[in-house]
Parts: structure tokens; sequence; C-alpha cells
């Protein structure tokens, strides 16, 4: 394990080493059966989706045009205009929500029609964009916001009969006359104070949402920023004081109003577009604390209860960052290889601190088809090569593993780097990592592995040269009440790998594979992002274990363990068979 050619006791001393780190893992192995493998009504896992948006963004006839070409890039849903058609010349553009003029329905059948003609495979969370631009009605001004109450419930009614997930809100200003949450820009500020700014904007986020609850009660509301956007202002027995000048300081009391109205089956998404920038994984981490914790003190403590368990945290990844020119505003630097990596390495975090949703946001480039002149001809792809792969990568590791296993196998370079990982030879490949061939011993484990079990455990790891899952040859766990094959590998940090086991039960007792890591000269390291994989299928018959792992930092070995626990006679047996390491990349 450390370099040099195992003896017996050296062997023995690094496995009791290596299992004095599995402790946690003995626990897990050593729970009940039943309470293993209970059947769940659903699955249990958070689905972590990508949303696509951008200068690029497509209207509701562009996506039904290009549609299956959108579907092939690896997004779970994308954000989309809508424009209602008020005559043969004119067009009532949605995103234009903050204004006083009238709407009517029928301008925006034609949209809801192409979105229910969409025939979606992959897309299942899209959203329609609902903008703070022009921003022209004062708070205050009764009439005004009868008609953007009245706007926001044919967005709800579009989303609902177009069968999409909900509205995505950008509170944005990108044009005059004034910003929408700026207490500063507001025409009325001299009539009405801050304080009494806030309450209306309470006020008028109820009737909103009472509108869009009315039409849609289990949208949700993805907004690119929410409260994170005024995070300064928390820490204040009264954050009013700070938020009046803050250029978003009305938009927590409209969010307040929100909660007050918002029924128990509607979510609301804190996108964090300050995420643009961020490089480290507890950048992301942070911020998620600070939504779902400090950001609650902006809304009234009545609304805490509705807001930690409605409001979800999501975060805004930047594109033209990782391919802006060095010495650009937006230019994402990095001690990774390269700026792909560091890509990766953000999106992966993003996707582990969010709830839910990441949403991908590029400018100067495309994805598919736009008729925007300021979007450049290459795709992402092309001017960011390997950027698809990433998002693959990090969105879904294994349907990634399984795309890149594909590949290789048809163009002959997949390279399975187990020793003898079919168990059909009494002979472990040469070299093995400690220098020396390795050869089966009459009643020992199979040519190539090493072993562990616990001191009082007394079970017995064998070759069975007859059984296997597609041929002749496997290992046999028997009477284990706790313990593992090990074999480990060399690798660099960003690598990444697949590994895989068929796996049979009978009797009592389970098993899983772990991967562990160790640093170049073999010391154990990152023990909180080891790796289980569970088997998938019926006792008695042979189960696929299947997982993708990517090298942390400083890490030289991955130590592959295939375990069982929880046998207590020698008729409780497990078979590893078709054990698989691969290189992905």
């Amino acid at each position: 394990m450390n370099g040099r050619a195992p003896t017996h006791s050296m062997e023995r001393k690094a496995e009791m080493k290596l299992w004095r780190m599995l402790l946690p893992w003995v626990a897990l192995f050593c729970a009940a059966p039943h309470a293993i493998h209970g059947a769940v009504d659903a699955d249990m896992r958070r689905q972590k989706k990508l949303i696509a948006t951008g200068w690029d963004k497509a209207d509701t006839e562009r996506l039904f045009q290009n549609l299956d070409q959108m579907e092939q890039r690896p997004f779970d849903g994308v954000v989309i205009d809508c424009e209602g058609r008020i005559d043969a010349e004119k067009r009532c553009p949605m995103r234009a929500a903050f204004k006083k003029d009238e709407w009517r329905r029928e301008w925006f059948q034609a949209c809801v029609d192409r979105m229910r003609a969409c025939r979606f495979r992959r897309f299942t969370d899209n959203f329609i964009t609902v903008g703070a631009n022009p921003g022209n009605v004062d708070w205050f001004d009764d009439e005004g916001w009868k008609q953007i109450v009245a706007h926001w419930r044919i967005a709800a009614w579009v989303a609902k009969q177009g069968g999409f997930k909900g509205i995505l809100f950008d509170p944005e200003p990108y044009s005059k006359p004034h910003m929408q949450f700026a207490y500063s820009a507001q025409p009325g500020k001299e009539a009405h104070d801050f304080n009494a700014h806030h309450a209306k904007a309470r006020e008028r986020g109820r009737q909103v949402i009472a509108a869009i609850a009315a039409e849609y009660p289990d949208i949700t509301l993805f907004c690119y920023f929410l409260n994170i956007s005024c995070a300064t202002a928390t820490g204040q027995a009264d954050p009013r004081a700070l938020l009046s000048a803050l250029g978003y300081g009305l938009l927590p009391p409209f969010v307040d109003g929100w909660l007050d109205a918002m029924p128990p089956t509607m979510t609301v998404v804190d996108g964090c577009e300050h995420a643009y920038m961020y490089n480290s994984a507890v950048q992301y981490l942070e911020s998620a604390l600070k939504i779902k914790g400090a950001c609650q003190e902006l809304v009234s403590p009545e609304n805490r209860a509705k807001y930690r368990s409605q409001v979800q945290v999501g975060f805004g990844i930047y594109l033209d960052a990782y391919s802006n020119p060095e010495g650009s505003k937006y230019f994402m630097k990095t001690n990774l290889p390269s700026r792909l990596h560091q890509l990766r390495a953000n999106l992966s975090a993003a996707l582990r601190s969010a709830d839910e949703y990441v949403w991908v946001y590029g400018e100067k480039f495309r994805w598919w088809p736009t008729p925007n002149k300021r979007v450049n001809e290459q795709t992402w792809p092309e001017a960011l090569p390997g950027c698809e792969k990433a998002l693959r990568f990090a969105r879904d590791p294994l349907d990634y593993g399984r795309q890149c296993i594909a590949e290789k196998t048809r163009a002959g370079q997949l390279v399975n780097l187990a020793r003898n990982g079919d168990f059909a030879s009494d002979m472990s490949p040469a070299p093995a990592p400690e220098g020396a061939v390795e050869r089966w011993k009459q009643g020992g484990c199979p040519a190539g592995w090493h072993v562990w079990q616990a001191a009082e455990s007394k079970g017995a790891f064998t070759w069975d040269r007859e059984h296997g899952a597609a041929g002749k040859g496997s290992a046999r766990i028997s009477g284990v009440a706790e313990g593992c094959l090990i074999q480990s590998y060399d690798v660099k940090a960003g690598e990444r790998f697949a590994v895989g086991a068929a796996l049979k039960l009978e009797g009592k007792g389970d098993g899983r594979i772990r991967v562990r890591w160790q640093t170049a000269d073999g010391h154990w390291t990152h023990e909180i992002q080891d790796k289980l994989i569970p088997p998938n299928g019926p006792r008695g018959q042979w189960s696929d274990l299947f997982g993708v792992v990517e090298i942390p930092e400083d890490v030289g070995k991955l130590v592959l363990l295939l375990g069982a626990a929880g046998q207590t006679s020698a008729e409780d047996l497990a078979w590893y068979d078709d054990v698989r390491v691969y290189k992905l990349e």
C-alpha cells in the first residue's frame, strides 16, 4: 500500500490502519437489512437542475422551432421571453410588466399555443420572463398597480396554461425612468418616507402573489436575486435604516408581501446573481447560509417559518467570466490547470450548495440560434472547448460517466485499471503498484487484492473459480461481520474516474463499494469526500454498482474497497465480480 512489496505483517498493519478510518462505514453496514433496503415511495435524492438563460434567450416561436437542437444541450430547462400580439404591428413584451398599460390575455394566446405544442423530452423546468422594467409606476399609484398585478396574473396564466414550471423574475432595472426597488429613485419620496414605502411595497407584494396564486398555486417563482441583494442590511435591530439607501431596499418588503399571501404549494428561488464571480466552495456555502439564515431578518417574524420552508437557494454561473481575456472586468482567475477546470469546480460547488437550481448565463456566445446581433456566431462549446462536458459532469456525474465510457468503447480506448477485476486469474497483472507480481494462495483472497476484517470477525475471503456474473471467477466473502477487499490506484487531482462492480448477496449481510483517498505517500485524507456506492438490485441476483468520482486536491491515490458486513454464518455470502476502474479523461 505504501510503495514497497508487501509482507503479510506489513499488509496487516496497513489494513488495520485502513479500517480504523472506516468506523462510520461500519455503522452503516451493521444496520439491519430491512432498514437499509426498505422500499421508499419516491426518489429521495435532492434533484439539482441547470437552467439556461442569457442573450441567446429564445421566445416561444424559436423555442418551438429549435426544441430538438436545444434539448441536446446539458440543461433541465430554459428561460424564454413571451411577446403578446396586440395587432398586426404592435407587440407587448411580458418582461415589461411594471408599467401602467392595460394588457389582455388574448394577446398572449399564441404564446400559450406554441408552448403547448412543444413536446419536451428533457426540459422539465422552463420559465417565462417577467422584468422590473420600465418601473414607471409609483408604489402609491393604486390604478397603476392594479395593472401591474393584472400583468403578473396574466404571466401566471401563461405559465400554467403553457405547461411551464413558472416565472423567472428579473428585478434589475435596464432602462429609465427609475429603479422600481430603490427608494432614492422613487417619484413619491417627497410625499412618503421610506417606512411608508416599505409598508406599501409589502402590500403590493401581497396583491401580486394573491393574483398569481389564483391562477397557478403551485408555481415556482425563480428570481435572479432577492434578499441576498440586501444582505448588508442584516444584523440590525431595524434593517430599514440601511435598506433605505440600498439600490434594492424595497425588494425585501415586496418579498415579505409575497410570503403574507403565498400558499404552501408555492416555491420561491433566490438565484443569487452575486455568485457570478464566486471562485470557491466556501463562497457558495457562505451565501447559502446568508440566504437561508441572516436574510430572514429582512422579512417579518411571522413569515420566517414560511421563508425557511418555501424560499430556496440558487446560484448564477456567468460563462463569459471563463472565456473573457485576462484584464477584462469579469475574468475568472484560477490556481487549477485551466479556467475550464475552475468552471467545473464552481459548477459542482454551486450545485452542492443550491437547494435545486443553478442558472447558467451567457452573453457573447450562444447555445442555439438567436437573432440577437450582440451574440457571436460561435457556440459556447466552440468558444470555450470542454464547457459542455463540464456542465454535463456537474449536472449528472453518472450520466456523464456512462457517456464517456460509451465514447471510449466506440473509439477502442477504454482501459480497465482494476487488476484482476474479473477474478479470472490466479496471478495479478504486473506490475502491481507495490512493484511485485502477486500470486493467489490456496484458501486466500483473489490475486491482486488485499483484505481486512475486524478482529471480532472470523469470516473468509476466497476466490470462487466457478461462480461469476458473466463467466467463471469471482471474489467470495462469507461469515464476515466487517471487512473488505482493497485495491489502490495512482491518480492526480482533478482527474475523473468511473468505478463499478457486480455484487450478489445471499443470506444475511450487505455489501457496497467505498472509494477513499490517500496522498501520494499513503496518508489518508479528505475523509468527508468518501464515495459510497450501494447495490441497485434484489438479493439473490447479480446487481450492478456504478459511481463517478473526481479526485480532490492533494490526493495521489484512489483506494477502492469492496465491502461486506453483517454476515453471521458461513451461509451468508457476498460475491464480487466485474470490477471496473476507468479514467474518463
